[in-house]
């Protein structure tokens, strides 16, 4: 079964709050990927478009994806499966 997209929504927020919570390493990266300050992800955490970057910024590193899983309790692809479901998640460019 898909995954819906309130689901994929609040995996992606909880999935953000991981990331904030690395402070030493996640955290500092994922502002450098992204270009995002602390204001920015206050700012935006609401906002589809910026979880969507949540979910891409987690699937550069597998060990990312193990370690936000583990601490989340889900499954490993939970990650790719709420991708798919947020807003232009379906659409992938490799380029």
């Amino acid at each position: 079964m898909a995954m819906s997209r309130e689901s994929a929504e609040v995996f992606a927020l909880n999935a953000l709050g991981w990331i904030v919570g690395q402070e030493e390493d996640v955290l500092p990266a994922f502002l450098g990927a992204t270009g995002s300050s602390e204001a920015d992800i206050r700012e935006r955490v609401a906002d589809p478009e910026f979880q969507l970057c949540v979910l891409d910024f987690l699937m550069m590193d597998d060990q990312w994806i193990i370690s936000c899983c583990d601490a989340l309790q889900v499954p490993y692809e939970r990650v790719g499966e709420a991708r798919q479901a947020m807003p232009g998640g379906a659409e992938m460019s490799w380029t």
